[in-house]
């Protein structure tokens, strides 16, 4: 059984959209952030030494960081599904989508959040914080057309690893310039497997 060791509001609400996608039985083990900090709860650390989420069990194996726990699911539990096939000419460029969500995209919304709340003494970052998150936005933009996905007209692991970036890009009023990210956000959240997610892992300020 898969176990998936899920903080609320975080990155592990897509690991249970992942599971959800591929039909695959899963138990959640519940944590809740801090009310004061919003930090995640020191019980993490047990599962994991960095205490962090998504952290998933399955049959022994603990893995972390969400990229790796969607390349591992899909590798492991896909039977071919959401991915190319490793010696297909679209899976260089589904992996360069896949890690992009966490190694490009989300740096500069993080820093937007963590320079935010210097008020003022921040503000001389934000020319070039927000510069890059319309950087990152437009490319991605510029790759999805209009009722497609980031592969082309099927849903991917790289769309479900890169709707947390679009998540936060709409809860911050960022999506507006970006039709078609916005359009994208969109219909992933009203997939089925999205919303049974949701049901499961309960509230989620994102959606």
């Amino acid at each position: 059984m898969i176990t998936v060791h899920h903080l609320n509001n975080s990155r592990s609400q897509r690991i249970l959209w992942l599971l959800e996608e591929l039909g695959l039985p899963y138990e959640i083990v519940f944590y809740q952030r801090d009310a004061v900090t919003n930090l995640a709860p020191p019980e993490l650390k047990a599962i994991h030494p960095l205490g962090k989420s998504p952290v998933i069990t399955d049959d022994g194996v603990t893995v972390a960081e969400s990229g790796a726990i969607v390349e591992y699911l899909l590798r492991t539990h896909g039977q071919g599904r959401l991915m190319p096939k490793e010696d297909s000419e679209d899976y260089v460029r589904y992996l360069q989508w896949l890690h992009f969500a966490e190694g490009s995209a989300m740096l500069p919304m993080l820093l937007a959040l963590y320079v935010g709340r210097l008020g003022d003494a921040g503000a001389p970052l934000h020319p070039r914080i927000f510069g890059e998150i319309a950087n990152h936005l437009s490319y991605m933009n510029d790759e999805v057309e209009k009722g497609g996905y980031l592969m082309g007209d099927d849903l991917s692991g790289a769309d479900i690893m890169n709707s947390f970036v679009l998540e936060a890009a709409k809860a911050r009023g960022l999506l507006a310039d970006y039709p078609n990210l916005l359009d994208l956000v969109e219909r992933l959240q009203a997939r089925p497997a999205y919303r049974r997610a949701l049901e499961r892992g309960g509230p989620y300020a994102f959606a």
